[in-house]
């Protein structure tokens, strides 16, 4: 079954535009995890615009399910992983001012400094995951750097899906079958929602894991959190 991972970003985005601790991040994740995630993902950026390096910190030994960081590995966010020691980090290639992760990392340009950071993460027992565009050679080069999986950057899929379905998803399930051929792990996300990700999980092969964090916080605002998370499951329960 593909597990499902909720990141909470929005969250902290949201109790960061009044201050305080409202709604309270950790409390959240912890709801999260009761109402049938499989995971939680955050990914802090260096500006503290929303989850921030504390809240980090402060959910670690709180989270029950695996816990996974995303983010740029400059050198802060790696002292991070290192310090926190999650289940799982997923290295992504972050402008400082980007407003969402809006690429996939240039394996094959990057292919030596990947390789160091993997090495690094990996020599303290946590998981290794490359966000990459759905680019067979961009998959067979993050291989190359010694990774356990890749994560797919979907912002193409979710975008064309209602247009085309087929088309959107066939590089997707190419750069699937060519992860799996490589030996690697394959994880997901970018722009899913209740509409679109059915069809993708039904049509890619080996898919492990899905990070959903906008989109299912703004579905919660009318359907609340735990029936979201529950139909997200439903969704993804058969593949």
């Amino acid at each position: 079954m593909t597990k499902l991972s909720v990141n909470i970003n929005k969250i902290a985005t949201l109790r960061n535009a009044r201050g305080g601790n409202m709604p309270e991040v950790l409390q959240v994740a912890l709801d999260c995890e009761r109402y049938g995630a499989e995971g939680i993902t955050v990914h802090p950026r260096p500006d503290g615009r929303h989850i921030r390096y504390a809240d980090v910190r402060e959910l670690r030994p709180q989270i029950s399910t695996e816990f996974n960081i995303e983010g740029n590995p400059v050198d802060s966010f790696v002292d991070l992983v290192l310090e926190v020691k999650p289940d799982q980090v997923t290295l992504v290639p972050d402008a400082h001012d980007a407003v969402t992760s809006n690429t996939g990392w240039n394996t094959k340009k990057h292919q030596q400094y990947l390789r160091g950071i993997v090495d690094i993460f990996k020599k303290h027992a946590i998981r290794t995951s490359i966000f990459v565009d759905a680019d067979i050679d961009m998959v067979r080069y993050a291989a190359d750097t010694g990774t356990d999986r890749i994560e797919l950057y979907t912002e193409s899929y979710a975008s064309l899906y209602s247009v085309d379905p087929a088309f959107a998803i066939a590089p997707f399930v190419k750069a699937a079958k060519t992860a799996v051929q490589c030996g690697l792990g394959l994880n997901a996300g970018h722009d899913f929602n209740l509409e679109n990700i059915h069809y993708f999980a039904e049509n890619i092969p080996d898919l492990l894991e899905v990070s959903i964090g906008h989109a299912l916080i703004c579905e919660a605002l009318y359907l609340g959190l735990e029936k979201t998370i529950q139909s997200y499951r439903r969704h993804l329960r058969k593949f």
